[in-house]
């Protein structure tokens, strides 16, 4: 899954050349309509099992924690046709945006920016730098990136614990629609409760101590709401033929 889900044009922050860029908050949510899934933080995942189903994806690093948002290509079932997130959390990585963490030529973290977002200009907003220093606002932006980096980090070591253990299982299945339509969902892994409840007890009891444990029930107890997003499909594919006629 690409880090750059959404991002058009991104390029690293400079006090120079972005000397006089302004920001202000995205007027809506659309820029992230066409995305079905994003990535997650393990930190996130008590809120989000609430209201998304989280599985993992292959990524190049091991599996990757992620939010279901849609059951097919480039639909996002929580963005309305207005702009609006129909939940009450919105996970960081779309918080976070038109900000993204890049890596330097060193590795270090950069903040970089989506340079074809609406929510840059030189006229209207919260200006970035002052006498060649970021400004408050700017702060806030890098101290969230920076806190969404280190728990991308503990969330991949997470993921390839779970796959060290073999505790993934691919869990590719059929939705079925209310009209009687179908969508097949690949590609996605869940965590084998059987081999969960076969562990040891000492490794039982390290994932408890650690926290990852509860991070896993989380992740199990948001797979419920799988059925939810096939009812927001459903309703959105019937609002759409009535909308027709």
């Amino acid at each position: 899954m690409s880090e750059m889900i959404f991002y058009e044009r991104v390029v690293a922050l400079n006090d120079q050349t972005h000397a006089r860029l302004r920001v202000r908050p995205a007027e809506s949510f659309a820029y992230a309509a066409r995305t079905n899934s994003v990535p997650l933080l393990a930190s996130e995942f008590f809120e989000c099992a609430l209201e998304y189903p989280i599985v993992f994806t292959r990524g190049a690093a091991g599996p990757v924690a992620a939010a279901l948002l849609g059951l097919r290509e480039a639909e996002n079932l929580y963005v309305g046709r207005d702009g609006t997130w129909d939940a009450r959390f919105v996970p960081a990585f779309v918080r976070r945006y038109p900000f993204v963490p890049g890596k330097g030529v060193g590795g270090e973290l950069l903040v970089c920016i989506d340079e074809a977002s609406k929510c840059f200009d030189t006229r209207v907003g919260e200006p970035l730098f002052l006498n060649g220093k970021p400004t408050p606002q700017l702060e806030h932006a890098m101290k969230f990136l920076a806190e969404f980096h280190q728990g991308a980090a503990t969330t991949e070591l997470l993921g390839r614990r779970l796959q060290e253990m073999g505790l993934l299982r691919q869990a590719d299945s059929v939705a079925q629609l209310n009209d009687g339509s179908q969508f097949r969902l690949n590609g996605l892994n869940v965590v084998d409760e059987t081999k969960l409840r076969a562990l040891h007890r000492d490794t039982v009891q390290e994932l408890f101590v650690s926290g990852a444990l509860a991070v896993i029930y989380a992740h199990l107890m948001s797979l419920g709401n799988l059925g939810a997003l096939v009812d927001r499909l459903s309703k959105r594919g019937a609002a759409g033929k009535a909308a027709s006629h």
